[in-house]
């Protein structure tokens, strides 16, 4: 009795298959190459927008708390005994303004380096974090500062009846309208704080 032979026919491996999983992987790499690429570059923006926005705020910083600190004047006419004068350095709050806001400054310029990396490394968190951190610290003692300084400048223009503070403005024009230009200042670096904590906001939102 002959044996039936059976013969097992095995094809060539599949090759297709292994092809169109290698074009997948490629394309979702490909994929991921753009978005970090497009990502990259808003946040590179961005970090240029935070450098000039630093610029901007070291000038005005520095003006403001310059302009305090020169805020004096010295009334034409005087008695024997006295002198009608009036400085920044006769107000506690006007000194801590200077204080506060030249603080301020110097923070702005050591944050250039930081602002700079961010440019070279828009990608990086480390130093986006750190300035969103201290960013934050500052804005409080500015606006502290601006806010304080505000409140003697509205007294000295207006005074206060209920426990007759009489205003000084009327004698002492020049100190006065010297003392509000730094308070100006100093409440356009707190709007350019607020936009810099928003920038760093939005660089560190991951898609």
């Amino acid at each position: 009795m002959a044996k039936e032979s059976t013969t097992i026919d095995v094809g060539e491996p599949n090759t297709m298959t292994k092809s169109t999983s290698h074009v997948v992987v490629d394309e979702k790499k490909k994929k991921g190459f753009v978005a970090a690429a497009a990502g990259g570059g808003y946040k590179r923006g961005l970090a240029v927008f935070d450098f000039l926005l630093r610029l901007a705020a070291i000038g005005i910083t520095i003006g403001a708390s310059s302009v305090m600190f020169t805020a004096e004047e010295t009334l034409p006419f005087f008695t024997q005994f006295l002198q009608f004068q009036a400085g920044y350095d006769d107000f506690p709050t006007f000194q801590f303004f200077v204080i506060a806001i030249a603080i301020v400054a110097s923070y702005l310029v050591l944050s250039l380096p930081f602002s700079i990396v961010t440019i070279v490394r828009p990608l990086a968190v480390a130093p986006r974090l750190i300035l969103l951190i201290s960013d934050t610290v500052v804005l409080t003692l500015t606006t502290a500062a601006a806010a304080a300084a505000a409140s003697i400048v509205y007294l000295a223009h207006n005074g206060n009846t209920n426990t007759n503070w009489l205003p000084i403005c009327q004698q002492f024009g020049d100190f006065c309208q010297t003392a509000s230009t730094a308070v100006v200042a100093a409440s356009i670096s707190v709007a350019f704080f607020v936009l810099l904590i928003v920038i760093s906001a939005i660089a560190l939102k991951r898609h």
